[in-house]
């Protein structure tokens, strides 16, 4: 070691890698609902109650002697599992499952050999995850609803106030203010009316045996999958071991609400610019040098979650390609990337409702956006409203010509058109191009956008 240099503070030498996880970055792109839920500790608990759930479930279709179910069943309601005996037992088999059935084994004496019956590590595995995901998906579909209804509780604050709206980056037509934040809700409608049908495809029982037959059972197979299941509050189904669409389709459920959540965070950045100033949410962020700053923090961590969920989606599709019958690399890709992508969510929802329940709007700013230029952000009103008059190329060229006398003798658009021949009798264009007349039409798409809400 170089002269002068210092050991790690201790806390930080024992810091996990993970940033979910870490005592740095963890509050602003952990949550810790989120990582409870998806803990270790809460997968390994699912794992014995999938196992007491299954001798039951065995006694149940006199697999075993129901008296011995029941033993089982009282007996690992009280057991204890070391995590780091599992650990050894996963590096050396590749699932925790060999290394847990033992551990519960020790403690239940000649019982114990009915322990697992028929089962293979992945039933167990898979079952865990679906019950803790069911719990996840509880708290999320929560989240969504706490934060669907801040955003419409803002956006009817805020539906008459007008703004420019924007499309490549330019000022393009007046809305309102409500009406954009109508738009950032608008996805994460159809996300959670698409949460029923995809808990229906995730929370189902799995159970196959070895290679996906149930053979070890013979023909009880599909009776002690049913009983499996209703022990387990899941619905049953067929093994679904190499069907992983499921798994799929709750990894794209977590991406779209992520990126959803990221279309408004980026409009909140550009909103917030110094020379723009239009809305603020959040407390900010202070600089290490600049006194006068307050960066968008909440908004830029919903972003780098939503692109870190993006990353990681790739890898449920590669898990969803297994090779024959089980697929240990394959399958495993999951248990990295599912865990994080929840936490992210999650994390982001979080930032959205603090972001979205502290917005506050600049009116002024905005109008100054629309006077700017003139009033060129009326150009296409005026446009279609000449167009009622005459072929629509002349009235185009005809407010081109009144926007460049506007420009030219600093008045605005409806002055200079109500100044020209061609255009002064047609309209009554300060109030055809009023603040009102443009918030008509953005009131109507922001209610039709709401009604959605429950119908899609």
């Amino acid at each position: 070691m170089a002269t002068g240099a210092r050991h790690p503070e201790p806390a930080l030498a024992h810091m996990t890698p993970s940033p979910f996880d870490s005592a740095v970055l963890g509050p602003l792109m952990g949550d810790a609902q989120a990582a409870d839920i998806l803990s270790e500790a809460r997968f390994v608990a699912h794992m014995v109650t999938v196992e007491a759930a299954l001798a039951r479930a065995c006694g149940a279709v006199g697999l075993i002697p129901p008296d011995v179910a029941a033993r089982l069943s009282d007996a690992l309601a009280h057991t204890h599992v070391d995590p780091c005996i599992l650990g050894m037992g996963t590096a050396a088999a590749g699932v925790p499952v060999p290394a847990l059935v033992k551990q519960l084994q020790a403690g239940l004496g000649p019982d114990g050999q009915f322990l697992h019956w028929g089962a293979t590590s992945q039933d167990i595995v898979d079952c865990a995850h679906v019950l803790q995901w069911r719990d996840m998906l509880d708290m999320l579909a929560a989240r969504v609803g706490q934060l669907l209804d801040a955003l419409r509780q803002a956006s009817d604050a805020h539906s008459d106030t007008l703004m420019a709206g924007r499309t490549r980056s330019q000022v393009a037509t007046p809305i309102s203010f409500g009406l954009r934040i109508a738009t950032w809700a608008q996805p994460l409608m159809a996300l959670e009316a698409a949460l029923p049908d995809m808990r229906a495809r995730l929370l189902r029982v799995q159970f196959g045996g070895a290679s996906g037959s149930a053979s070890a059972v013979g023909t009880h197979g599909a009776a002690l999958s049913a009983e499996l299941a209703r022990e387990l509050g899941l619905a049953d189904a067929p093994c679904w071991h190499t069907d992983r669409m499921a798994i799929m389709g709750l990894g794209g459920w977590l991406a779209g609400v992520s990126a959803a959540l990221a279309k408004a965070a980026r409009d909140l950045v550009t909103l917030g610019r110094s020379e723009i100033a239009e809305a603020r949410a959040g407390t900010g962020g202070g600089s290490s040098t600049m006194p006068q700053k307050s960066n968008p923090v909440g908004a830029e961590a919903i972003i780098t979650l939503a692109g870190w969920t993006a990353c990681l989606q790739p890898a449920l599709t590669g898990a969803a390609s297994p090779l024959e019958e089980r697929d240990g690399a394959a399958w495993a890709l999951e248990w990295l990337a599912l865990p994080q992508m929840g936490v992210a969510t999650a994390a982001a929802l979080r930032h959205a409702l603090d972001l979205i329940t502290s917005l506050t709007a600049d009116p002024a700013r905005m109008a100054a956006q629309l006077d700017a230029g003139h009033g060129a952000a009326l150009a296409e009103a005026a446009s279609f409203a000449l167009a009622a008059h005459m072929p629509r190329p002349d009235a185009q060229n005809l407010v081109k010509d009144a926007l460049a006398r506007a420009k030219a003798y600093d008045i605005t658009l409806p002055q200079a058109l109500d100044r020209m021949d061609g255009s002064r009798d047609l309209a009554n264009w300060s109030v055809d191009l009023s603040a009102q007349a443009q918030l008509a039409a953005s009131e109507t798409m922001r209610q039709r956008i709401f009604a959605q809400r429950g119908k899609i």
